[in-house]
């Protein structure tokens, strides 16, 4: 078992926000584009009334509308809001931060090589950031196609996709150094904590193993990245899969497991009890991660716009023999028991610590509870 493995704090943030959403407005809820790349999640959240959008022109004008953790361009991100729909924005900070290196590096007259996937929904909103000027390449072929384009002593920036394998971005980098003279790179890698984290632990596990399952979906890019790696430590035999009844037969030996960060650990202890281990399950550990993201402002400003509401109409109810639902708003769940068959989706949401105002998510929760008991 490689540890890290599952969720990262990214994607933690952008499914708390869709599920804060679904518990606040009644169905449908929409999301531009999947809120991560994992299927069950998606599906899950499917069979909750979120209706998944590739366009915001498909969204209803005032309709609850979340942003996938990917990152929007700001377009769309100002279409939705001009169309009057009520937007959370769950981009994962770390993508936000590439974001601001587009920005900045395009503001001061560079040219951005920008390593990523085509057509990947967080290429896509990052090249919309400063589309003159961005370059997106996917291999040293790419690198020597643009030189012969852009003059070698043209000031470039070299920004990354935040989920590719360590060995995509560093080989692109240095041959990108090797022809072109004036190259700005960031400080630290774009590359996110939680892939770099996910790798060197499926890397460690691979390098003993007969087998790796890694657990995720096709359309992810860091579980990708990461049945990229283990062959690259050196595994034969590395399979991705979703869930597990897509495990294979004839596995056999040391096998070793690990998830995307859009996989929930509720796969993973599925897909181990498929395999039924005969010996010890072992876990390999590279690092502890502690990180946490807080909700999107604009949930945070909602749900505290809900207590204050809902404090208010009981403080007047009990004095005034009325009930929170006369004066509740139409699109408010009131008498909603928060379900929990599948932990991946269905969860309460994570009430955050400092440094976010305890009093802009605890409080829905009792207040919740308070409505429930009438």
């Amino acid at each position: 078992m490689a540890t890290p493995r599952g969720f990262c704090a990214g994607v933690d943030k952008a499914i708390d926000a869709l599920a804060w959403m679904v518990k606040i407005f009644d169905p449908p809820i929409y999301c531009y584009h999947e809120i991560v790349h994992n299927r069950p999640v998606v599906e899950e959240f499917r069979r909750k009334g979120v209706i998944f959008v590739d366009s915001v022109d498909s969204v209803p004008a005032g309709a609850p509308l979340v942003l996938s953790a990917h990152g929007t361009s700001p377009q769309i991100v100002a279409q939705a809001r001009t169309a009057g729909s009520v937007v959370v924005d769950a981009v994962c900070p770390l993508v936000t931060k590439v974001h601001h290196e587009v920005k900045t590096r395009a503001a001061r007259g560079y040219d951005i090589i920008y390593i990523g996937h085509a057509g990947h929904e967080e290429v896509v909103g990052t090249s919309a950031i400063a589309p003159a000027v961005v370059h997106l390449v996917q291999s040293n072929a790419d690198v020597d196609a643009l030189a012969t384009r852009l003059d070698p002593r043209t000031p470039v920036a070299l920004i990354a996709q935040t989920t590719l394998a360590e060995s995509e971005w560093r080989g692109i980098m240095d041959h990108v150094c090797s022809r072109f003279d004036n190259v700005w790179t960031p400080s630290r890698a774009d590359l996110c904590f939680a892939t770099t984290n996910r790798q060197a632990a499926v890397r460690a596990v691979a390098r003993a193993s007969d087998a790796v399952v890694v657990i995720g979906s096709q359309n992810s890019s860091n579980t990708l990245s990461l049945a990229q790696v283990a062959r690259d430590a050196g595994c034969n035999k590395v399979v991705r899969i979703n869930d597990a009844s897509e495990l294979p037969s004839g596995l056999s030996g040391v096998i070793g497991v690990t998830a995307g960060a859009s996989a929930p650990e509720r796969l993973v202890s599925e897909i181990v009890e498929a395999l039924a281990p005969a010996g010890p399950v072992e876990e390999v550990r590279v690092t502890d991660e502690g990180e946490y993201f807080p909700p999107p402002p604009e949930l945070r400003e909602m749900l505290s716009s809900l207590e204050t509401f809902l404090a208010t109409t009981f403080s007047a109810g009990a004095t005034a023999g009325v009930t929170a639902s006369a004066n509740a708003p139409r699109t408010l769940r009131r008498h909603r028991a928060p379900a929990t068959a599948n932990p991946a989706v269905s969860h309460e949401p994570a009430v955050p610590q400092s440094p976010v105002p305890p009093q802009s998510l605890a409080a829905p929760q009792s207040v919740a509870r308070r409505v429930a008991a009438g």
